[in-house]
C-alpha cells in the first residue's frame, strides 16, 4: 500500500510539475557586424512564438509597457542615434483602448556604435511585455553582452 501511495504522489507531482512552466514565449539574440574600422551595427533580434506579440518602441503612454533599450556607458563605444525597428503592426486593443505598434513572429532591432577600440563587448538590458489574445505577462528585462570584433 505504502508503495502505491508513493508512486502515486511521484505521479501527480510530475503532472502539477508540468502543467507549472513558467511561460517564455520570447527568445532573444544578438550580433554585431562592423561596417568600418571605427563603426559597427548592433542586431538585436526577438524570436516570438505563435500567437504572442511584443510592443514597439513607441507606444503611447497608457498602452501597454513598449520595448526599451538600455545601453550600459563605455569608453570603447559610442551610440550613434537611436535604436531602430522595421515597420509594426498597428492595432486597436481593446484591453489598452488604443491603437497600439507590435510585432509578431520576430523583429530585428538595429543600434548604430561608433567605436574607440577595435574590440569591445556591448552590454545592457532589454525590457519588453509580451501579450497573445487572452492575456499579458508582465513586463520582463533581459541583460545582453554583443561581441564586437
Amino acid at each position: 500500500m505504502k508503495k502505491i501511495t508513493l508512486v502515486l504522489s511521484i505521479v501527480l507531482f510530475t503532472i502539477a510539475g508540468a502543467f507549472a512552466q513558467i511561460e517564455k514565449p520570447v527568445t532573444w539574440a544578438y550580433v554585431a557586424k562592423k561596417t568600418s574600422k571605427t563603426e559597427a551595427t548592433l542586431y538585436i533580434k526577438a524570436s516570438i512564438d505563435n500567437r504572442w506579440h511584443i510592443y514597439s518602441q513607441n507606444v503611447k503612454s497608457g498602452g501597454p509597457v513598449k520595448t526599451t533599450f538600455s545601453f550600459s556607458p563605455s569608453k570603447d563605444f559610442s551610440l550613434v542615434g537611436k535604436t531602430t525597428e522595421p515597420k509594426a503592426i498597428v492595432k486597436y486593443e481593446d484591453t489598452f483602448k488604443m491603437n497600439v505598434s507590435y510585432f509578431e513572429d520576430q523583429v530585428i532591432f538595429q543600434q548604430k556604435i561608433k567605436l574607440n577600440k577595435g574590440v569591445t563587448a556591448v552590454k545592457g538590458k532589454v525590457e519588453f511585455m509580451v501579450c497573445n489574445d487572452k492575456q499579458c505577462l508582465p513586463p520582463e528585462e533581459v541583460e545582453f553582452s554583443i561581441p564586437v570584433k
